[in-house]
C-alpha cells in the first residue's frame, strides 16, 4: 500500500504489461447524491511517463457505464466538479491531464505527447470494470486539440465520438494564424508550464504583459528577444519560433492530410463567429471531410465568443444582444449528443443537418449538408481605387469635419492596374493607429480605419443572408520581400451603424499560397494573393444596408512585426530597416462573399 498526493489507498493490476496504480475510491455525498471518487490515479505511458487522472461515478450505479473523458493541460483543483457533472448526467466522469501536470512527476510539455498519451488514457479507461467499453471525449480550446490528437494515428475501438469545441490547431491557429505569430501565446506558456496546476498570479498580471508588448514595440527589438525584455526565460516560446512554416514539428501533433481518412467516428464541433479558435475548428472540418468523404462531422456555430462556444453563451457580447434562438446551453447539447451516440437516444433536435448556423438578425437557425451549401450565390466585388462618394464617421478622421470617404466596392474592375498606395514607416512608433482597422464592439456608430483603406457597396435593394467565409484575392506589389495585412468585413445598416460580421482576417503574404513552404514576394512585382482560412459568419443583411471592407498593412504591438527582409520574421528588428514599406493595392483585387437568396 502507498499514497500518492491526495490521500488514497492504491492497488495494482497489470495492463499491457505495465503495473498501474489505482486508488481505492472514497465516497463524497453532496445534496443527497453519493459519489465514488478516485482523484490520485497515475496512468503509466509506454515511454515511462505518468498521467494524472480523476474518476467520479455515482455509488448507486452498479453496472458498467459509458465514460466521458476530458483530457486537459488546464489542471485545476475544481476539476473534481467537472467529473461529477458527467456522473450527474449518467456517465463515469474522467478528467486526465497533460503529462507533467497535477500529480504527474514528469516535465510539462504542451502539445507534443498528446497523440500517444490521450490514446493510452482511453485504453486504460476502456479496461476498467466500471466502463462498458464506450468512451466519449469533449472540451474546448486546448482540450479540443487533445481530442484530435488522440485519433491522429488510429481511433481506439472504445472511442465512439469526440466533441471538440473552439479547437486549438497548433501550427494553424496558434501560436500563429495564417503565418503570423500572436503575442498572447507568450504568457500562455508561463500559465500552463510554471507549476503543476496553473500560474494564475503571473498570467493574470495584465499590466505586465501590456508593458512587455509596448516595450517590445517601442524599442523595435526582434520578436525572439521577447523573453529577454521580460526578464524570464520562455523556452517553449523560443522553440515554436523555430517553426514558422507548418512543418513536421506541427504535423506530428495532430492529424495531417491522409490521417483524417481513418477517422470514422461521429464528430460534433462547436465554435462562434467571434471565436479566435474558429480557425482551428474550420481546419479540422475541412480536412476531415476532404480526406474522408463519408465523414460524420457536425458543426454548431453562432454569435459566440471563445468561452461562450464551449459552455453557455452570454446573451450580450461586445455590444450585441444575440438573438433569443442563439441562447442555447452548449454543455447540455454536448451531453444530449453523448446520450445519442453512447446510449442510443435520439439525435439533438438542433442538428438538422451537418452544418447548423445561427443567422444573426433573423432569430433563426440555418442548416446545410456542407459549408458550401450554406449559400446559393456569390457576390463578387473589386477593390476599386475610386471614391464611392459615400462618407462615414471615423474615429481617426483626418479632415472633412470628421467625415472620411470610402472607396468603391465595384462589380467590375474599374482600373485593374491602378492602385492605392500605402506607406508604413516602421521606425515611427509614436502612433498606434496604423493597424487600427478592425472593431472594438460588434455594433458601433463609427468605423475604425486607421491608415488603411475602406471600400463600400451600393445599398442593397432586398434582404439576403450572408452565409460562410469570404474569399477572393488581393492584388499588390511591395518594395520588399514580404508583409502582413488585415482584412475586415462590416455591414453598414440603414441606420448608419457598423456591424462587425466576424473577427479580422490577418495573414502573411509569403504563406498565402502554401502554409508549409514560405514563398517570398519579388519586390515591385504585382502579385495576387489568395485568402487563407477566413472565419465564417451568418447574418441577415437588410434592404438598404451596405457591405464595407477594410484593408491595411500590419504595424501593431500585439503580433509579430514583418519588416519584409525575407529572413525568419522573429529575428528581424528595427535595425534591419532600410526604407518604409510601400504597398500598392491594385484595383483587380477582389472579395467573394457567399450569400443565400430566396
Amino acid at each position: 500500500m502507498m499514497t500518492l498526493g491526495i490521500a488514497g489507498v492504491l492497488m495494482f493490476f497489470t495492463s499491457c504489461g505495465r503495473q498501474i496504480p489505482v486508488q481505492n475510491p472514497r465516497t463524497i455525498t453532496e445534496n443527497g447524491t453519493t459519489y465514488l471518487v478516485q482523484d490520485s490515479i497515475l496512468i503509466p505511458t509506454g515511454d515511462g511517463a505518468k498521467i494524472h487522472a480523476i474518476v467520479v461515478r455515482k455509488s448507486e450505479v452498479e453496472e458498467a457505464a459509458p465514460a466521458v473523458l476530458f483530457h486537459t493541460i488546464y489542471a485545476r483543483k475544481s476539476d473534481l466538479d467537472r467529473a461529477k457533472m458527467a456522473a450527474d448526467h449518467g456517465y463515469v466522469g474522467v478528467v486526465s491531464y497533460t503529462r507533467g501536470k497535477g500529480l504527474s512527476p514528469d516535465s510539462i510539455v504542451p502539445y507534443k505527447f498528446e497523440a500517444t498519451d490521450a490514446y493510452e488514457v482511453i485504453d486504460w479507461v476502456s479496461k476498467q470494470d466500471w466502463c462498458n467499453q464506450k468512451v466519449g471525449m469533449y472540451g474546448g480550446s486546448y482540450v479540443g486539440f487533445t481530442q484530435w490528437a488522440a485519433i491522429k494515428n488510429k481511433v481506439h475501438p472504445a472511442l465512439k465520438t469526440i466533441v471538440p469545441s473552439v479547437s486549438a490547431a497548433p501550427g494553424i491557429a496558434e501560436p500563429m494564424e495564417n503565418g503570423i505569430y500572436w503575442n498572447f501565446h507568450f504568457p500562455w506558456h508561463h500559465y500552463v508550464s510554471n507549476n503543476k496546476y496553473l500560474d494564475t498570479t503571473l498570467y493574470y498580471n495584465g499590466q505586465r504583459w501590456h508593458n512587455l508588448n509596448m516595450k517590445w514595440y517601442e524599442t523595435g527589438a526582434a520578436y525572439n528577444a521577447m523573453d529577454s525584455l521580460d526578464g524570464e526565460p520562455n523556452p517553449q516560446f523560443q522553440e515554436r519560433l523555430l517553426h514558422p512554416a507548418y512543418d513536421g514539428y506541427w504535423q506530428n501533433m495532430m492529424p495531417y492530410k491522409e490521417d483524417f481518412a481513418h477517422i470514422d467516428i461521429p464528430v460534433l464541433a462547436t465554435t462562434g463567429y467571434y471565436d479566435g479558435g474558429q480557425i482551428g475548428t474550420q481546419f479540422y472540418l475541412k480536412e476531415h471531410t476532404k480526406y474522408n468523404k463519408n465523414a460524420e462531422h457536425y458543426l454548431v456555430i453562432g454569435p459566440y465568443s471563445h468561452f461562450g462556444a464551449q459552455e453557455k453563451p452570454d446573451s450580450y457580447i461586445f455590444g450585441y444582444d444575440i438573438d433569443p434562438v442563439a441562447q442555447i446551453d452548449i454543455t447540455e447539447l454536448i451531453f444530449d449528443w453523448f446520450d445519442h451516440i453512447l446510449k442510443g437516444k435520439s439525435k439533438p433536435k438542433l442538428l438538422k443537418d451537418k452544418i447548423n448556423y445561427q443567422v444573426m438578425g433573423a432569430n433563426k437557425w440555418g442548416h446545410a449538408p456542407s459549408l458550401r451549401d450554406m449559400a446559393n450565390d456569390t457576390l463578387k466585388y473589386y477593390l476599386a481605387n475610386v471614391r464611392s462618394g459615400v462618407g462615414f464617421t471615423s474615429m481617426f478622421a483626418t479632415g472633412n469635419n470628421g467625415k472620411d470617404m470610402h472607396y468603391a466596392l465595384s462589380e467590375q474592375p474599374l482600373h485593374p492596374n491602378g492602385y492605392l498606395q500605402q506607406s508604413i514607416d516602421f521606425t515611427d512608433r509614436s502612433n498606434l493607429t496604423w493597424n487600427s482597422s478592425g472593431w472594438r464592439t460588434i455594433v458601433g456608430d463609427s468605423l475604425v480605419v486607421g491608415h488603411g483603406f475602406s471600400f463600400i457597396t451600393e445599398p442593397f435593394e432586398s434582404d439576403f443572408e450572408l452565409n460562410g467565409s469570404f474569399g477572393g484575392e488581393i492584388s499588390v506589389s511591395i518594395n520588399k520581400k514580404d508583409f502582413d495585412y488585415t482584412v475586415v468585413l462590416f455591414e453598414q445598416t440603414p441606420e448608419g451603424q457598423f456591424f462587425a460580421l466576424t473577427l479580422p482576417y490577418k495573414a502573411r503574404a509569403s504563406f498565402s499560397r502554401d502554409r508549409e513552404h514560405r514563398q517570398l514576394l519579388t519586390p515591385y512585382k504585382k502579385t495576387k494573393l489568395p485568402f487563407g482560412i477566413v472565419r465564417m459568419t451568418s447574418k441577415k443583411i437588410r434592404k438598404g444596408s451596405r457591405l464595407v471592407v477594410l484593408i491595411n498593412g500590419n504595424k501593431e504591438p500585439f503580433t509579430e512585426l514583418n519588416y519584409g527582409t525575407g529572413k525568419n520574421v522573429s529575428t528581424e528588428s528595427i535595425d534591419d530597416l532600410q526604407e518604409p514599406l510601400i504597398i500598392n493595392w491594385y484595383g483587380d483585387g477582389y472579395i467573394e462573399i457567399p450569400v443565400k437568396t430566396n
